[in-house]
């Protein structure tokens, strides 16, 4: 009897080895080697500020009101509430010590592309790093080139008030198991060229579905709902809206929408309200060309009722 005993504890023993190796490995950081952004063209600033703006950077790394006074200085935004949390937008100057002019272009894809930082942990997703996933290593590097151009600060960033367990950086690594790639949001039916842009940046850089999109109770996409709207991410009041054509935007048509991100004018003469004010300025600061781009992806993605 005492030797089956042990031989039941033994085996549990090796499950729990097991599992926890298994755990371990996935929850582990999964960095891109250095070679990823190798062999790129030289970075180009102008294509870098046009994914700044795509990115809303501005929106979130400044101090509120920097932006309509005309400063860049990327110190540090305002806290974003969540019901994880209190995340607090870091000083990404090009500062060595409080912003990231130490790091490398390898380091600063990694925060982009796989949510790792520079010291090789897991960054929150409350960064974006679920839809930068999708930008091209030449886009990062063109943007990572622009923003070494902004002024810097050497303000310190302040640190996330998380309560347990969100507060421990490991258990990410689960999230970006289930959530993390680089797959279009939709698979689309037919996809032109102009399509193929407004794809890019409304899935990549301009991270629409990260309010757009409702959310599981980890934090993830529900799947079949891509931008089909969803509660205030910052647990205030009103609703963020349905942008697929079966809902709020299915009587407007591409023009329409082009020109909303242009003027911040809706066809019934209302102006851009609550949070989407900020991402509309931004938006303004692209060509005509990438408006229309977003435009006619909108017009192309599945309906949601």
């Amino acid at each position: 009897m005492a030797s089956l005993f042990g031989k039941i504890l033994g085996g549990l023993a090796l499950a729990a080895a097991a599992g926890g190796a298994v755990f371990w490995f996935i929850t582990a950081p999964k960095p891109l080697p250095e070679s990823a952004f190798a062999g790129l063209s030289i970075p180009d600033t102008v294509n870098g500020e046009r994914l700044f703006w795509a990115g809303g950077c501005v929106s979130c790394h400044a101090p509120k009101g920097a932006a309509e006074k005309g400063d860049l200085t990327l110190s540090g935004g305002e806290p974003l509430k969540t019901p994880f949390g209190t995340f607090y937008p870091p000083n990404i100057t090009a500062d060595p010590d409080a912003g990231i002019g130490s790091w490398s272009l390898a380091q600063f894809g990694n925060a982009m592309l796989r949510g790792v930082d520079d010291e090789g942990e897991h960054l929150y997703p409350a960064f974006p790093y679920g839809s930068y996933s999708r930008m091209k290593p030449q886009d990062i590097a063109d943007l990572f080139e622009f923003l070494k151009t902004l002024p810097k600060s050497n303000k310190a960033s302040a640190e996330h008030a998380l309560a347990f367990p969100y507060s421990i950086r490991r258990l990410l690594g689960g999230w970006q198991f289930l959530y993390l790639n680089a797959k279009p949001r939709v698979e689309l039916a037919s996809v032109d060229e102009k399509v193929a842009r407004g794809q890019y940046l409304v899935e990549g850089p301009g991270h629409c579905g990260e309010c757009h999109t409702p959310r599981d109770s980890m934090g993830g996409f529900l799947s079949g709902k891509w931008l089909a709207g969803a509660p205030n991410p910052e647990g205030g009041k009103g609703r963020i809206p349905n942008i697929t054509p079966g809902g709020e935007l299915a009587s407007w048509s591409e023009t329409d929408i082009a020109s909303y991100l242009e003027t911040g004018m809706t066809p019934d003469f209302d102006s851009v309200g609550g949070s989407m004010v900020e991402v509309q300025k931004n938006m303004a600061h692209l060509p005509a060309s990438d408006r229309e781009a977003i435009a006619a992806y909108l017009k192309a993605i599945p309906a949601v009722k």
